[in-house]
C-alpha cells in the first residue's frame, strides 16, 4: 500500500517507539480501511464471526481508554479512476496473466464501485461507531488523503494508517502500528525525521512514488527501483524536482549546470587531456617520476617524511598528487554522469512521464465532504448502551453482561474526563457506581495504573443495561461463543479490553478498575493525595519496623576477611577463659569438700595411732590432676 517497492523497509531506521502515554488527549485520525482489511487475515484463521466488527470494538475502546486518545474515522470515498485501473491491474498480475494492452486506454469505462463485501463490513462498522459515539468523516476519494489533510492542517495530532501515501497527502506524524499489550505501543513516523535523515520533502516523495510506482500506477518507470529513485531525486531540491522530470520526461537531458551531454563532453575532454599531459609514476615508491630518475635524485614526496631514498610503496597504494587526485575524480564523476544517463533515457522512454493528474491529486487540498470554511465537525458523544447491547448480541451472539464488562474501561475514561473538567457534577460511574478509594499502584506492561474501587452507590440500578453480575466479573471467565472463534490466533490481532474485577472487602462488594494516574489525579485530587500520604506512612512503618528487627550487634558494614577472622579469634579466645577460670572454680570447691571430709594424724584418736600420715599434694597438682 502506498510507494511502490519496501519503501516502509526505507523508512524502518527512522521510526519511534513511543511510550502508552504518547497519543493521551491527542486527536488521531484513523483510516477505518486500514483496521477492516485485516478481517481478511481472521476469516483464514478459523470460524470467526464479524472478525471486523470484533477488531474495530476492542480497538476504538483500548484507543480511547487505555491509550488516552480521541479518534476519528475517516472512510474511503469513491475511488479515483487511476486506482480502479490499478486495482484491476493488480488482479490481473495476480492471476498470471499478461495485463491486456487496451486495459489502459479503456478508462471511462473501469468500474469505481467498491467491492460490495467490504462496503458492508465498513457499512457495519460505522453503525457500530455511531453507536460508541465516534465522530466519523467521508473522504472524496482516499481516506488516508483525508487524514493527513486533517493533520497538517492541525485537526488532529496523528494519522493511524500502514498507507505510506498518507506522507505524499502532506501528513506530518503517521502511526503504522498499535500494540496496547507492550511497554512502547506505538510505532510512529514524523515527517521531520525522514526530511533530516533521508533528505526527502513531500514533493521528493511524490517524484519517488512516479519513478518506483504507488497505488495509482503500479508500474511506475519500468527498470527503476525504490532505492535508484531515492537517489535520484536526492540530486534535486524540492522545488525543482518536478520540473526536472518534466523535462527528463520530454527528452531534455540538461541537468545541474551545463546539462548532462556537456558534462560528460567536458569529463571525456579533461580526462584524454591528462592521460597525454600526466608525467610518469616511479614503478617502486608510485610518486611523480621514473625510477631511474628517482636513483640520481631522491623523490621529493618520499624526502618529506625523511627518508633520503625512495620507500617501497604498499599494498593498495593511490598516489595523491593533484594529477592523480584530479584524474580520480574526473573518472567517479564520469561515472555518476553515465549513470544519470541510463536513468534519464529509462524515465525518457516512458510515454507521458510524469502523470501529472497523479501530482495533481496528491498535492490538492480538497479531500473531504464538508464546508472548508467551517472546518469537519469533531464531536465525541457517550456510548448508547442500550442499542449496542442489541447490535453486539444480534452481530456477535455476545452476552449483554459480557457487552457491558468490556465497555466498563470506555465508560470509567469518560467519567473520569468529565470530573475533571467538573468535580462538583455530582455523576456516577454508570449511574450506580460512585468513585471509593484507590486500592493500590499496578504496573503492567512497564505501565504505572491505579487500581481504583468504586462501590455502589444505590440499592438498585436505575438502568438495568448498566448491571455487572458477579458471574462475569471473573476474569478468567470467556464470553459464550469464544472457543468457536479461535481467538487464540487472534489475540494478537484483537488486543482486547481490560476486564473489571470483584473485591469482596468487609463484607462488601467493589468493582475494580485500572486507571490513567494523571486523570485520576485531575478528577480526585484529594482522594489521591489522601492515598499518597497513607503509602507514605506504611513505607516508613515498614522502614522503622526493619530497622528493629535488625541484630543490635550487626554494624550494617560488611567486614574484610581479615577482620573477620580477627574478630572470631578473639570470640573465641574470650569464651575459652571463661571456661577455664569456671572449671577453675568447681575444682576448688570439690578440694575444700574432700580436705573436710579426710582426716588428719593430728586429729586423730588413741584408735588410729597406728594409721599411717597422709601426705598432702599441692595445691597446683591438685588443681592439674583432680
Amino acid at each position: 500500500m502506498g510507494i511502490g517497492g519496501h519503501f516502509w523497509d526505507l523508512l524502518k531506521p527512522y521510526a519511534r517507539e513511543e511510550n502508552l502515554d504518547f497519543l493521551r488527549d491527542k486527536k488521531v485520525a484513523v483510516d477505518l480501511s486500514f483496521w477492516v482489511v485485516q478481517h481478511e487475515t481472521a476469516i483464514k484463521t478459523g470460524n470467526a464471526r464479524n472478525p471486523h466488527i470484533r477488531i474495530t470494538f476492542f480497538r476504538t475502546i483500548n484507543l480511547f481508554s487505555k491509550l488516552g486518545a480521541f479518534p476519528v474515522f475517516v472512510l474511503d470515498g469513491v475511488p479515483s479512476r487511476l486506482k480502479s485501473k490499478a486495482r484491476i491491474e493488480r488482479f490481473i498480475r495476480a492471476t498470471g496473466i499478461d495485463v491486456l494492452p487496451d486495459v489502459a486506454d479503456r478508462g471511462d469505462a473501469v468500474s469505481v464501485q467498491r467491492n460490495p463485501v467490504f462496503t458492508k463490513c465498513i457499512r457495519e462498522c460505522v453503525e457500530l461507531l455511531e453507536l460508541l459515539g465516534m465522530p466519523i468523516l467521508q473522504a472524496r476519494h482516499e481516506a488516508e488523503a483525508l487524514c493527513a489533510w486533517l493533520n497538517s492542517e492541525g485537526h488532529v495530532d496523528a494519522c493511524i494508517t500502514a498507507d505510506s501515501d498518507a506522507f505524499l497527502y502532506g501528513a506530518e506524524c503517521v502511526v503504522k502500528c498499535l500494540r496496547p499489550n507492550s511497554k512502547e505501543p506505538v510505532e510512529c513516523y514524523l515527517m521531520s525525521d525522514i526530511e533530516s535523515g533521508l533528505g526527502l520533502r513531500r514533493k521528493h516523495l511524490v517524484a519517488i512514488s512516479l519513478l518506483a510506482g504507488s497505488d495509482h500506477d503500479l508500474q511506475g518507470v519500468p527498470g527503476i527501483g525504490i532505492e535508484t529513485a531515492v537517489r535520484f531525486v536526492q540530486m534535486f531540491s524540492e522545488d525543482e524536482i518536478l520540473n526536472r522530470l518534466h523535462e527528463v520526461g520530454k527528452g531534455d537531458t540538461l541537468l545541474l549546470q551545463g546539462g548532462l551531454n556537456a558534462n560528460v563532453d567536458c569529463n571525456i575532454t579533461t580526462v584524454e587531456n591528462l592521460a597525454k599531459t600526466r608525467s610518469p609514476h616511479c614503478s617502486y615508491c608510485g610518486h611523480p617520476g621514473s625510477k631511474r630518475t628517482h636513483l640520481k635524485v631522491a623523490c621529493e614526496y618520499c624526502n618529506v617524511y625523511g627518508h633520503e631514498k625512495c620507500t617501497q610503496k604498499p599494498v593498495g597504494f593511490k598516489c595523491e598528487c593533484f594529477d592523480c587526485d584530479k584524474d580520480r575524480r574526473s573518472k567517479e564523476q564520469k561515472k555518476h554522469d553515465n549513470w544519470q544517463i541510463k536513468v534519464c533515457n529509462k524515465i525518457s522512454a516512458e510515454e507521458n512521464f510524469p502523470n501529472n493528474e497523479i501530482i495533481e491529486m496528491y498535492l490538492s487540498q480538497n479531500h473531504g465532504n464538508f464546508d472548508e470554511k467551517n472546518g469537519p465537525s469533531l464531536l465525541w458523544g457517550n456510548p448508547k448502551i442500550g442499542t449496542l447491547v442489541e447490535f453486539l448480541s444480534y452481530h456477535q451472539r455476545w452476552e449483554p453482561s459480557f457487552v457491558r464488562q468490556r465497555m466498563l474501561p470506555m465508560l470509567s475514561t469518560i467519567f473520569l474526563r468529565k470530573m475533571a473538567s467538573n468535580p462538583n457534577n455530582g455523576l456516577l460511574l454508570c449511574d450506580q457506581y460512585k468513585f471509593h478509594s484507590i486500592q493500590r499502584v499496578k504496573v503492567k506492561y512497564g505501565h504505572q495504573f491505579y487500581l481504583v474501587k468504586w462501590n455502589k452507590a444505590t440499592p438498585y440500578a436505575s438502568d438495568a443495561l448498566y448491571a455487572i453480575t458477579n458471574e462475569q466479573a471473573d476474569p478468567q471467565q470467556s464470553e459464550p461463543d469464544r472457543v468457536d472463534e479461535s481467538i487464540d490466533a487472534l489475540d494478537d490481532l484483537l488486543d482486547e479490553a481490560d476486564v473489571p474485577h470483584i473485591l469482596l472487602d468487609d463484607g462488601s462488594w467493589f468493582l475494580l478498575t485500572d486507571e490513567n494516574k494523571e486523570l485520576v489525579q485531575a478528577a480526585f485530587p484529594e482522594q489521591v493525595e489522601q492515598f499518597l500520604e497513607e503509602k507514605a506512612l506504611k513505607e516508613a512503618k515498614s522502614k522503622r519496623k526493619n530497622c528493629k528487627s535488625e541484630s543490635p550487634k550487626s554494624s550494617g558494614k560488611q567486614l574484610s576477611i581479615t577482620e573477620f577472622y580477627r574478630s572470631s579469634k578473639v570470640m573465641v579466645q574470650a569464651k575459652h577463659g571463661e571456661d577455664q577460670v569456671k572449671n577453675s572454680e568447681d575444682c576448688m570447691e570439690s578440694f575444700v569438700k574432700k580436705s573436710k571430709t579426710t582426716s588428719s594424724p593430728l586429729t586423730s584418736g588413741p584408735g588410729t595411732a597406728s594409721a599411717k600420715p597422709v601426705r598432702q599434694r599441692p595445691v597446683r597438682r591438685r588443681l592439674q590432676f583432680e
